[in-house]
């Protein structure tokens, strides 16, 4: 479940058959987690909840995991999309840090409650926690790319390979003492103006 839009090309019938089992899969899923918990649901109740065989199941997805994140590719464009169409005036940064905070939105009446009781299911699975950073870490490469290529840089300039790096990072920094919101706009106050603008220009 991710925050993406992009344009499609139409589907010819055996794709939409295809993208409805997959689609039809993946609601089956999140709608038994949500209601019995991740641990305690199988890939065959997902199967049955969806009337396809396990075999099928296996076909569109390599395991649990993947049903609860299953916009993989959606989420690659998103984070490029957010570098080459964000807001004239906008940095680079800004406009990650727009786009990390709309993923992780925050709790509260005018949330989403569905989108809420999904970030609620991840963060108390450690299991889908760590499946969703290997998700989100393996595009780094890509989104490195483009932000090199918005400034004109090589495509393995490592000052974009960091900046792509850590804005995935950011999105699962957490602290105790503070909500999400201003854990990542502070990660990405440092990452946009450097250590000193982010303490304050206090030494060490």
């Amino acid at each position: 479940m991710t925050d993406a839009t992009t344009e499609r090309a139409p589907l010819g019938r055996r794709e939409r058959k295809k993208a409805a089992t997959r689609q039809a899969l993946a609601d089956a899923a999140l709608r038994l987690f949500l209601e019995h918990g991740y641990d305690h649901v199988g890939i065959r109740d997902i199967a049955e909840a969806a009337d396809v065989s396990t075999t099928t199941l296996f076909k569109h997805f390599p395991g649990k995991e993947a049903l609860v994140f299953d916009e993989d590719a959606e989420l690659e464009a998103a984070l490029i999309a957010a570098v080459r169409e964000r807001p004239e005036g906008r940095s680079i940064p800004g406009a990650l840090r727009e786009y990390v905070l709309r993923t992780r939105r925050a709790k509260g009446d005018d949330a989403d409650a569905r989108f809420t009781r999904f970030i609620e299911l991840v963060e108390n699975t450690p299991d889908l926690r760590e499946y969703e950073r290997r998700m989100w870490m393996r595009h780094e490469t890509a989104l490195a790319r483009a932000i090199a290529e918005e400034i004109g840089a090589p495509a393995e300039d490592p000052t974009c390979r960091a900046l792509a790096h850590f804005t995935l990072e950011t999105r699962f920094l957490t602290c105790e003492k503070a909500d999400v919101g201003t854990v990542i706009a502070g990660a990405f106050e440092l990452l946009e103006h450097g250590w000193n603008a982010a303490a304050g220009g206090a030494r060490g």
